[in-house]
């Protein structure tokens, strides 16, 4: 790990100023195309796409979220007051928490009662490192807990989705932990959660059943498990969602077999029975990393496989790309899947951890477990990515982006007084135009981009993205992938005229551009206007950008 000036130092110079957004203009036809069809919808874009996922490890919590009361940094009872800010711009809908890996070990009642007398518990991310200094990240002193968490969902306008610990507490603990957080006034519970400070309960509709449960339990295992926790929770006049942990990760081992190990998990989850109702959702977790470009089929080769957050070629910035784009061919696979045991699609898919990961290595500092720089790169995948989950809102109820703040693909960082949006934050911002509107079917007519890997010639798409519509409001996004190329395209609009609007674009001519402290704005989006009116207009798409099309139809 470098230290924070050297952090702060490597990724300050050598970028240079961003593109100025392109004005689009009605004109001739060009050679790229993309059509958007008003009349043929898909269904409606859910809010949760755009969820966040937060976990205890390094200082994502503590420095990250949480900084007390008594801190000199700005903070809304002890929560850091810019990260309330920034979420609320961005429309935050959903936030899930503690984990993750940490749920396995987090016992809720540790998080609850006075602060002051919360017992301190290993962080079981750090306990087997020799080399992990002292502080909150190794002896997690759970400062933050329910209540807090609550409340910072309260601030941010977000719902809680809460993650049960299946492999070390029993499902009698998981109940309790409900009636603690939803019962009404006259239980033991509802009384201490008013001592912590809130009298209404919180009304949690959001609970996962463990996470990433293939780890420890065999398909049928799980199944067992999932209902066990679920039969006889109390509902307390709440539609409650019960989220089952989905199969193995993608990317551990050949395709086949892990199409053999998540159909049998699947069947096994959704297996009929009498006495039992199928879960709201099953989760989905995928993370780009590999850039090897070989299977890493064991759970300790993954670490060789990943490449440098900061320091990379041209055939990495597209591999990165290319492997994040993957999620759509699971998404695919889950839902067929799925529909062999649930022909009507009552269940839904989650993709409650979505992001792209890296050696370590480029963080703030040994603190920052996890933590890697964040570069165009990024946001260019995360741009992908929502296009994927707009492209598909009728399979995928919520999405979650890994991680919030002070990890690989956060939207933000922050240490100390320090605070900083990254790019990603930028295309969060962009996106939420989309939340709650009609995904519409779009064609994307364009040429693949062509590049070199490994000696030989390979191929990704050269423009990709999603459109919606709200009322008469036209939201388009479009990610061109090319790294030093732009994409003129005719924009043709069946079944409307545009009036008015504007394009904002996220671009940089270096692909390695990233927010610091030093530059917060080296990467960050413009905004121009559409001039002119009709049914098709031309744009250029400039190279490495994410780009919103905001467009008033007649």
């Amino acid at each position: 790990m470098i230290d924070r000036r050297g952090f702060l130092r490597n990724t300050a110079l050598g970028f240079g100023t961003a593109f100025l957004a392109r004005s689009s203009s009605f004109a001739a036809d060009s050679g790229s195309t993309i059509e958007v069809l008003l009349n043929e919808p898909l269904g409606t874009i859910s809010p949760n796409i755009y969820g966040h996922f937060l976990e205890h490890f390094g200082t994502t919590i503590y420095d990250g979220v949480w900084v007390g009361e008594d801190s000199t940094i700005p903070n809304v009872g002890g929560i850091r007051k810019q990260l309330i800010d920034r979420l609320r711009e961005i429309k935050s809908p959903v936030i899930r928490w503690p984990g993750g890996g940490f749920a396995d070990s987090y016992d809720w009642k540790d998080g609850i009662g006075p602060r002051a007398s919360r017992p301190r518990r290993t962080n079981s991310y750090l306990s087997n490192d020799a080399h992990a200094p002292a502080g909150p990240q190794r002896d997690d002193p759970n400062r933050f807990g329910t209540n807090e968490f609550m409340r910072f969902c309260q601030l941010t306008g977000s719902q809680p989705y809460l993650t049960a610990n299946v492999r070390n507490l029993p499902a009698q603990d998981f109940c309790r932990w409900v009636e603690y957080c939803n019962s009404p006034a006259g239980t033991s519970l509802a009384e201490a959660r008013k001592a912590g400070g809130a009298t209404e309960p919180f009304g949690v509709r959001y609970w996962g059943i463990g996470n990433e449960q293939w780890g420890y339990l065999t398909a049928e295992e799980y199944a067992g498990e999932f209902r066990r926790f679920t039969s006889g929770v109390p509902r307390y006049g709440l539609d409650l969602q019960f989220i089952a942990s989905g199969p193995v990760t993608d990317g551990w081992m050949p395709e086949g077999e892990w199409t053999r190990q998540m159909r049998e998990w699947i069947h096994k989850l959704l297996e009929w029975h009498p006495f039992f109702s199928f879960p709201y959702g099953i989760s989905l977790h995928y993370y780009a990393y590999n850039l090897s470009r070989r299977i890493t089929n064991d759970l300790t080769g993954y670490r060789e496989a990943m490449g440098d957050a900061l320091k990379f070629e041209v055939v990495d910035w597209y591999e990165m790309l290319r492997q994040s784009d993957q999620v759509e061919s699971m998404i695919n696979t889950y839902w067929r899947t799925m529909g062999e045991q649930d022909p009507d699609h009552k269940v839904r898919i989650i993709v409650d951890e979505w992001g792209v990961w890296y050696r370590p290595g480029t963080g703030l500092g040994p603190l920052n477990v996890q933590g890697q720089a964040v570069t165009l790169r990024d946001a260019l995948a995360s741009a992908l990515n929502l296009d994927t989950f707009n492209r598909h809102c009728d399979k995928v109820a919520m999405a979650n982006c890994s991680f919030l703040i002070n990890a690989f693909g956060s939207p933000f960082y922050a240490q100390g007084e320090n605070f900083v949006t990254t790019p990603v934050y930028h295309v969060f911002q962009m996106y939420a135009a989309h939340q709650g509107g009609q995904s519409l079917r779009t064609i994307f007519d364009v040429p693949p981009l062509q590049y070199l890997r490994d000696g030989k010639r390979a191929s990704f798409w050269g423009l990709n993205g999603s459109a919606s519509l709200r009322d008469h409001e036209l939201t388009l996004t479009v990610v061109n992938p090319h790294a030093s190329e732009a994409n003129p395209a005719s924009v043709v609009i069946h079944g409307g005229n545009v009036k008015s609007g504007t394009v904002t674009t996220l671009a940089h001519k270096d692909i390695h551009a990233t927010n610091t402290f030093v530059n917060p704005q080296e990467v960050h989006p413009t905004t121009a206007d559409v001039k002119g009116s009709g049914s098709k207009l031309n744009h250029t798409f400039p190279p490495a950008s994410a780009s919103l099309l905001k467009l008033s139809l007649t």
